[in-house]
């Protein structure tokens, strides 16, 4: 993971890591009916956190020392990096609060990272000594056991994030050794797989490898065989089943499954005192990434002593409170069938989630047969929609308040008072007379 940067841009044709086609017969994919239930859950926590957040740091990257197959190194000396477990306690850590902080988020399922580029294991590896439950932490507990458990106790989706690049390892990248690695990287996602419960989601972080780094094909057919319905990301070298744009919010794409990977501030792991994205830019990603049709993994970094910092959790719940009045507009849904114009003209390089100008009105998401049109801001006061098969039987806002909706053969056109238009997302319901999702996609009227 790099430093955020949570603009808009577009997901090209698919965005694999690697950009690189499956080799034919290389990864069957995910059964359809896993990737739909996937999707339906819109919305999950992701966590970075390890010894690194004793000195509140960037987890890995601020790792001084080599680090083979990539340029650059950290600030914190790699002797003092690499023994921070010996004193990483974190004896306030309550797994059962993390879950109900995201279930109070409305978020539907949990990634934690098991194992980040610095090697460092928060669970009971066999293959290694670089761990959590080594004599030589303090601590001594598997975390990822404690957490995982109490996931499945609260019906929580638990999802595993796996660094493949280890740092640490002595035979990571390192000439003819590198095959040893391989071996040890697949004995450990073996473990993973088959130790801690079902496992619904799987988000690799290969950086620049290729699937030959991994032998991403053996890998991947070992991990379909453990979970069959298990849901794989883009970054071991292969397509598998979803793309991951990181800390930015992809464009509308129904071909292909994605969920943006951002974070509530400006670092992954622990950072004292850190900035927090406003509430607006939280819901806005939220809402974008539903009306694109993606799901949004959103991260918080726990402090040293386990505890998640209070003003991130306020953050969260906040997302949360407005998810029980408007959960039934991004909850179960699919992006369209109208996507806005000038959808991208959005900046580039932005550090946060900025509208589209232009004609950009936001997007629609759909259920049933029920359209939901999430009005993000307003360039007329009137929004233009394409003509669509189906008739409105009846028309109404999420919030409360009047909504003027008119249909003809030439379009259909949403006007809504301003008293009636909520800061972030102006929901407009479309009652349909069939089901939405067989409509086509609708551009701009």
């Amino acid at each position: 993971m790099n430093r955020r940067t949570f603009c808009s841009l577009p997901l090209a044709a698919a965005v694999p890591l690697e950009a690189a086609s499956d080799p034919p017969g290389a990864d069957p994919g995910a059964p359809k009916s896993a990737i739909e239930r996937w999707k339906d859950l819109r919305f999950g926590m992701f966590i970075h956190w390890g010894p690194v957040s004793i000195v509140g740091t960037e987890i890995s990257w601020s790792r001084g020392g080599e680090r083979r197959g990539r340029t650059g190194t950290g600030n914190v000396p790699v002797e003092v990096y690499d023994n921070l477990y010996r004193m990483f306690n974190p004896v306030k850590f309550d797994p059962d609060e993390w879950v109900q902080l995201a279930k109070d988020s409305g978020m539907k399922y949990l990634v934690f990272t098991t194992k980040h580029h610095d090697g460092f294991c928060e669970f009971d590896s066999k293959l290694t000594g670089y761990k959590i439950t080594s004599e030589k932490s303090p601590y001594r507990k598997d975390i990822v056991r404690l957490l995982s458990s109490a996931c499945h106790r609260a019906g929580l989706d638990w999802g595993v994030y796996y660094s493949q690049p280890d740092w640490h390892h002595p035979d990571y990248r390192n000439g003819a050794a590198h095959a040893k690695y391989i071996e040890y990287l697949h004995g450990q996602v073996r473990e993973l797989l088959t130790g801690y419960g079902p496992t619904r989601e799987w988000f690799f972080d290969g950086l620049d490898g290729t699937a030959a780094d991994w032998d991403a094909p053996r890998l991947l057919g070992m991990m379909r065989q453990l979970e069959p319905d298990l849901i794989i990301n883009d970054r071991a070298g292969l397509a598998a089943d979803l793309d991951t744009p990181e800390q930015r919010i992809g464009m509308f794409q129904i071909n292909r499954p994605w969920e943006t990977c951002a974070t509530v501030g400006t670092q992954w792991a622990y950072k004292p005192e850190d900035t927090l994205r406003p509430i607006e830019e939280c819901l806005r990603g939220l809402v974008c990434c539903a009306i694109g049709d993606g799901n949004l993994l959103f991260n918080v970094g726990p402090r040293p002593d386990g505890r998640i910092e209070e003003s991130h959790a306020a953050r969260l719940r906040e997302m949360g409170a407005f998810l029980d009045k408007y959960g039934e507009s991004i909850y179960g849904t699919r992006g369209g069938p109208f996507v806005a114009p000038d959808e991208k003209k959005r900046p580039a390089d932005a550090e946060s989630f900025v509208l589209a100008e232009g004609n950009w009105w936001g997007g629609s998401t759909r259920k049933g047969n029920a359209i939901y049109l999430h009005i993000l801001r307003w360039p007329a006061e009137t929004i233009h929609l394409p003509a669509m098969a189906r008739r409105i039987v009846r028309h109404g806002l999420l919030a409360g308040g009047r909504a003027t909706v008119q249909q003809s053969e030439a379009g259909i056109s949403v006007s809504v008072p301003a008293a009636s238009r909520q800061a972030v997302d102006t929901i407009v319901k479309l009652e349909l007379d069939g089901p939405a999702h067989t409509l086509p996609v609708l551009g701009p009227g």
